[in-house]
């Protein structure tokens, strides 16, 4: 069962969770910006949905279920980039310094750009 997995899935689990740390980390740092892409996304997939329906009527019966089904898509695709990303991230880690840096790395970049993201939030409030 295993070895269909490895076949299947070839990476290792280290290269994969440091990869998903880096990807948190950057979710983290660039939060403003996966907002604004999110909510083009659902926008420009709104507009998508208005174009097959003929009817106002009907468009607006199930706008709102539509809505929150984009905002979850555009969220879900949104994200998408970020786990290319840290997967760049660690692979220049690995790289460089080595394979066990990788996670390492990706547990002190996730945890600053947390921090960072407090930070922000706070001073966002008052």
């Amino acid at each position: 069962m295993f070895l269909f997995l490895r076949s299947l899935f070839p990476f290792d689990a280290v290269s994969v969770a440091a990869a998903a740390l880096w990807a948190v980390a950057l979710y983290f740092a660039l939060a403003p910006v996966n907002r604004r892409i999110s909510q083009q996304l659902a926008h420009w997939l709104g507009e998508a949905d208005r174009s097959l329906y003929t009817s106002t009527d009907e468009y607006e019966r199930s706008r709102e279920a539509r809505e929150s089904v984009n905002l979850l898509y555009a969220s879900i695709v949104s994200t998408l980039p970020l786990l290319v990303l840290g997967g760049v991230c660690d692979w220049g880690v690995e790289v460089s310094l080595g394979h066990s840096w990788g996670l390492s790395l990706g547990m002190v970049a996730a945890i600053a750009c947390g921090v960072y993201a407090l930070g922000r939030q706070s001073s966002d409030q008052g």
